[in-house]
């Protein structure tokens, strides 16, 4: 068998047309014409002994051996990314101000932050949790050189938060202490945040669509709070499914007489003329969130 290393650019060819849905799209992200690009994924093909891709007239499907290897190819590629990034700028230092939605920077944030000021560590990071509206006002006032906000993808024109690039693709779901907590009489009991908090708004719309009434029991701007009282069974809440602790019981939609959650979307903005160590910051968020969360 071949134990010669594996040419990174042949797996961050591979990588890329998974990830943009075609060759054509791959081309335009690598700057690279599309033969150049096929012939790079073929020679991985050929490398590993086995086909990665099928490809059809009309479909590019990843084969269950291109599975396999997806994940590994994209830590290969991070690590790679990381040695030439502090090779390059192994001086690069200053501070970068970011602000995330609580839940967020809780739960997706620490792994990402921390794979960054390895590759960079005379860098020092603000973090600022709020809610989305707040943080756009600090972001508005200069107090912040990138911001990750919630938007609602299904209102592109509204509003605030129809700016900045998609990072995050947020499923949404109905929480409780117990399968059983929607089956209560009157309206529905929720733990919510206060306004304006987009989870909030998507539940008590979607429950005025459906007829179900509601009310607020329980409203805290601290997660650790709502979450609290989710345990205490003080109400059922909507949360992002990839954020619901493991305590907590996500409850089904069809079993639990709840309406159906539409998804929500994260999205990075950033400041105008980014410092260098904002700038290096924005590339491992977009990177990082688009390869786990973009759907």
């Amino acid at each position: 068998m071949n134990s010669s290393p594996v040419d990174p650019d042949l797996l961050r060819a591979f990588v890329t047309v998974v990830e943009a849905g075609g060759f054509s799209a791959a081309a335009q992200r690598l700057l690279r014409g599309q033969s150049a690009v096929s012939l790079q994924v073929k020679r991985l093909e050929k490398r590993l002994g086995t086909r990665l891709l099928d490809r059809g007239p009309r479909h590019l499907r990843v084969t269950s051996e291109g599975e396999a290897i997806l994940d590994s190819a994209r830590r290969i590629l991070a690590l790679n990314d990381q040695l030439i990034a502090r090779a390059r700028e192994p001086e690069l230092a200053g501070v970068v101000r970011l602000g995330a939605p609580e839940d967020f920077a809780t739960t997706r944030l620490p792994a990402l932050l921390a794979s960054f000021v390895r590759a960079f560590p005379r860098v020092a990071l603000e973090v600022t949790c709020e809610l989305t509206l707040e943080l756009l006002d600090r972001f508005a006032a200069g107090g912040l050189d990138l911001a990750l906000i919630k938007r609602d993808p299904a209102i592109p024109g509204s509003a605030r938060t129809a700016r900045g690039v998609r990072v995050w693709r947020e499923p949404l779901v109905w929480v409780g202490a117990s399968p059983l907590a929607p089956q209560v009489e009157g309206p529905l009991p929720l733990v919510c945040s206060p306004r304006p908090c987009l989870h909030r708004s998507r539940a008590t719309t979607a429950l005025d669509r459906a007829g179900r009434a509601w009310r607020i029991a329980y409203s805290c701007g601290s997660l650790a709070g709502n979450h609290a009282a989710l345990r205490a069974g003080l109400g059922v809440a909507v949360l992002p499914l990839d954020m619901v602790p493991h305590d907590l019981v996500i409850l089904k939609e069809l079993e639990s007489g709840l309406p159906e959650l539409a998804d929500t979307e994260m999205a990075l903005i950033e400041a105008a003329n980014l410092p260098a160590p904002a700038t290096r910051l924005r590339e491992y968020i977009v990177r990082d969130l688009e390869h786990g969360g973009a759907g």
